[in-house]
């Protein structure tokens, strides 16, 4: 009789156990929507890139993102572009551009010249705008080596935005981010803390430099400090430069991160985006459906394959991700899309 009270109790937490697992299996691939043009957010005369959504409190959409001038073309994003705004009262558009929120400034400044890669988030009343800033001479790789990673913050979306005289992540002599420090991803941990994810370059022959690795960085305010940790995230063997373009999120008692996978190193599937996933932040494996999306278009009207499907951010939404955006290259044209995901 015992046995069999025992045998019973352990199926029933197999049973539970097992179904908290399989709750966490997540695979954004089956969730993708099709998409029409409204999810299509380009300038006639600028290159657009590096999409980050947030809906406001006054519930209007809000879109963070990249731009510079199209004559330029897609290269001079190290040398020319800037942070701006769009909005829209609906998640996936269409989004209207409404003004630059991160211009040139003075050239005593760290990001003088150069803002690129927003990720937006609000803590409380206040909205972080996290961003690479660089400053240069003009030449590419002297603004591409100049690389550091800052914050502005801001009572509201469209501003006025306040930036600080230095970046809150710089490069470590010597280290993983010895040459650069850029690709910030910021989210929330269960323990009131701050983590942020962020790409570097090693020390290595110029103008290049060595190894591309991922590494974290956690703080108790979201203006930092950010206390650097020893691991280093992404890695795949021997592969100088596997995987850019981290965004993460904490949901349902895990951390999640949708990279840009250079070669299918993680996925299998060539260029793409991958899925990781980790149960502290810092220690991080591919997913269990670590394919999130082939360089593909979901229209409507038809999949499209593009060259380039790259900086991968969601827009959540009371807890939950309603929208993968991501930045289109293709025949030497720059935009973002907005592709549904179907909630559960």
């Amino acid at each position: 009789m015992k046995d069999t009270i025992k045998l019973r109790y352990c199926l029933l937490l197999f049973l539970f156990f097992g179904h908290l697992s399989k709750g966490q299996d997540l695979n954004l691939n089956e969730l993708l929507q099709p998409i029409t043009k409204q999810s299509m957010f380009r300038l006639d005369d600028y290159m657009v890139w590096c999409g980050s959504p947030i809906q406001g409190k006054d519930g209007k959409f809000y879109l963070f993102y990249s731009r510079w001038p199209r004559k330029l073309t897609h290269m001079a994003w190290a040398t020319h572009s800037e942070i701006a705004v769009a909005v829209s009262n609906k998640a996936n558009g269409p989004y209207k551009h409404v003004k630059v929120v991160l211009p040139k400034r003075d050239k005593k400044y760290w990001d003088a010249d150069v803002t690129h890669n927003p990720n937006i988030h609000r803590f409380g009343n206040t909205y972080y705008l996290y961003y690479m800033g660089n400053y240069g001479n003009g030449e590419w790789w002297n603004h591409r080596n100049h690389q550091r990673i800052g914050v502005a913050v801001a009572k509201h979306p469209l501003g006025p935005w306040k930036r600080f005289d230095k970046p809150i992540v710089d490069t470590s002599y010597k280290s993983f981010d010895h040459m650069i420090a850029s690709n910030p991803s910021v989210a929330k941990q269960s323990n009131g803390k701050y983590l942020m994810i962020y790409k570097g370059v090693s020390e290595g022959k110029l103008p290049f430099g060595g190894v591309v690795l991922h590494g974290a960085a956690i703080s108790n305010n979201p203006i930092g400090p950010f206390v650097k940790q020893s691991q280093r995230i992404f890695v795949k063997d021997t592969v100088r430069f596997a995987a850019e373009d981290p965004y993460i999120w904490y949901q349902k008692g895990k951390y999640w991160a949708i990279v840009k996978d250079f070669k299918g190193s993680f996925t299998n599937s060539g260029l793409s985006l991958a899925l990781f996933e980790s149960s502290n932040g810092l220690d991080w494996l591919p997913g269990k459906n670590a394919l999130v999306s082939k360089t593909m278009i979901p229209w409507k009207s038809g999949s499209v394959s593009v060259e380039k499907l790259e900086r991968p951010q969601l827009l959540i939404v009371n807890g939950k991700p309603i929208s993968l955006f991501c930045a289109v290259y293709d025949k030497g044209d720059n935009y973002n899309i907005s592709i549904p995901l179907k909630v559960k």
